[in-house]
């Protein structure tokens, strides 16, 4: 029985049914939004996030009487467990916002269940410390600009440069490319011609060189992972191709003995 479960909840199917009832729970938490429809499906809605809060009830159960503590070796694991528990307390407290927001979070249940969405997932967690290092160089150069900004445009525009904090806010503005053209720079530039070279100098640094730091950071971590899935593969292949041979050479071991057997 315990095997039959087992290869139950780890079937595709399975998977398949579990993505398509954390995708339906977005869409009436989406739906929800809406004040008019709520009004007239409410009870609906209701109804419908119960059965899903004990089908994924159910999931974790099973779960863990198939695993029992192995299941929280699994980082994924825990978080769908604290997803689901916590919907299960909460449900029917009177803390409305935070019972919301635990409906909210089980859309990022489809992370758990999609194997390419955890493999970017877990690609961003291992490019952590070098994002830290990069955060921490992107910080220096902001520090440096801000002050050399507030140094040489405090007086023509006060409002963006007039202390080290306006700085560092304006220097935001211009690292998210937010009308940093015609709301920030065209107005100094109109005072002093050669400040393009500060503010094109920062978004050459901060904005395209830092970025493509940490994409080409994920980007890399994506790739060892994928290479370690192929690799594993792999050995699964060719321990296939291994038991695939020694059964031929069963095979042919059975002829040989059928055919002195027949012979005598």
């Amino acid at each position: 029985m315990k095997v039959l479960i087992q290869h139950f909840i780890e079937s595709p199917k399975f998977n398949h049914f579990i993505t398509i009832l954390i995708l339906v729970n977005a869409l009436l938490v989406g739906l929800e939004t809406y004040p008019s429809i709520v009004r007239d499906y409410g009870t609906w809605f209701l109804i419908i996030d119960l059965i899903i809060l004990g089908l994924f009830t159910v999931e974790i159960l099973l779960k863990l009487m198939i695993y029992r503590t192995s299941f929280f070796k699994n980082g994924w694991n825990i978080f769908d467990f604290i997803i689901v528990v916590g919907s299960l307390i909460l449900y029917g407290s009177p803390f409305i916002s935070v019972i919301r927001i635990f409906r909210v979070l089980r859309v990022l249940r489809t992370i758990t269940t999609i194997p390419t969405l955890r493999r970017i997932v877990t690609a961003l967690f291992m490019a952590i410390p070098t994002i830290s290092s990069v955060m921490v160089l992107m910080s220096i150069i902001f520090y440096v600009y801000a002050v050399i900004g507030t140094f040489l445009y405090g007086e023509i525009e006060p409002e963006f440069f007039g202390n080290l904090g306006l700085s560092f806010i304006t220097l935001f503005q211009i690292f998210t490319l937010e009308s940093w053209a015609s709301g920030v720079f065209r107005p100094i530039f109109e005072v002093v011609p050669w400040s393009w070279l500060y503010f094109t100098s920062f978004i050459i640094i901060a904005t395209f060189i830092m970025i493509n730091l940490i994409v080409g950071e994920i980007v890399n971590n994506a790739q060892k992972i994928s290479d370690e899935i192929d690799a594993e593969t792999s050995e699964i292949k060719e321990d296939t191709g291994e038991i695939q041979q020694l059964k031929n050479e069963v095979g042919e071991l059975k002829s040989m003995l059928q055919t002195l057997i027949d012979r005598r």
